[in-house]
């Protein structure tokens, strides 16, 4: 049988979650797709999932990082269409189809993520933020120029193109970045939907911001000598930390939060999770480390 297009997924010490995730896409395989789940060498035992999913390709990358994981994962495939998704991630019922379809609209095709909790309410503080701020990949698209790789669509000839993604920075900005370089097109399809789970407390978006400053400070300051990268990042710091009174009108205008507790919790996180990131973002444009 030929493989005309592969699902890669990364996986870390997170079993339960990608065993949803890969249930979820059990009843969407036909001929011709082929799923790929890359482990970057966890501490669990993935013996059941491999028993439970036959049908799914089980590989492993040694290295630490999803980027590895994915480099992996498109060469160890022959597919001419390549289908990124993350292990958290829950593919609506007719990702696989519309998948097949929307990767012709454009060079790389970001879809929609929703979010979810997975915790019994009241929301936390943290489930509130992300139910508000979390994964706008239309606006990451449209604006940005570049789609997470929880949902990202392309070709071989596409990725031959472009190259590997890049371990230590924010791979799926930086190799859409780079691809929208030499000229091929990004475009968004809404009707190729996923859904993420919120973090779902202080601790874990903690180390979600942090994650993601350290990888876009090596992103945006990549020549660490420079004066001037580091002078704009510094004056980024400071327009982070001004930043929740402009966004907390969404908070209060989201049709996603349900009562005014949680937009409360949501108001308040947005100023810590604000703060504590300009003062990363400062400590790095002086040099120093993130506390």
């Amino acid at each position: 049988m030929r493989v005309q297009s592969a699902v890669i997924i990364p996986h870390y010490n997170d079993v339960d979650r990608l065993h949803r995730c890969l249930a979820a896409l059990e009843g969407q395989v036909v001929d011709g797709i082929e799923v790929v789940v890359v482990d970057n060498n966890s501490d669990v035992d993935l013996s059941a999932l491999r028993q439970r999913f036959a049908w799914v390709r089980f590989l492993v990358e040694p290295r630490k990082g999803a980027a590895h994981a994915r480099n992996l994962g498109v060469k160890a495939t022959t597919a001419r269409e390549l289908f990124f998704l993350d292990a958290d991630c829950l593919p609506a019922p007719d990702w696989i189809a519309v998948a097949r379809e929307a990767v012709r609209r454009g060079d790389l095709v970001g879809g929609a993520i929703d979010v979810f909790d997975e915790t019994p309410p009241p929301r936390s503080g943290a489930e509130a933020f992300e139910t508000v701020f979390a994964f706008d990949n239309r606006d990451y698209v449209e604006r940005k120029g570049f789609s997470v790789t929880a949902n990202l669509l392309t070709n071989r000839a596409v990725f031959e193109a472009v190259g590997d993604f890049i371990d230590g920075v924010s791979e799926d900005a930086e190799w859409c970045l780079r691809a929208r370089a030499k000229g091929f097109r990004i475009v968004l399809a809404e009707d190729l939907r996923v859904a993420h789970p919120t973090r779902s407390d202080w601790p874990a978006l903690v180390k979600k911001f942090r994650r993601i400053t350290e990888e876009s400070f090596a992103l945006q300051c990549a020549a660490r000598g420079s004066a001037a990268a580091r002078l704009r990042w510094g004056l980024r710091s400071l327009a982070m930390g001004l930043s929740p009174l402009a966004h907390l009108p969404k908070i209060w205008r989201s049709k996603n939060l349900d009562r005014p507790a949680e937009r409360w919790r949501a108001s308040t996180t947005l100023f810590r999770i604000r703060a504590l990131r300009a003062g990363w973002m400062f400590a790095q444009a002086v040099g120093g480390r993130q506390k």
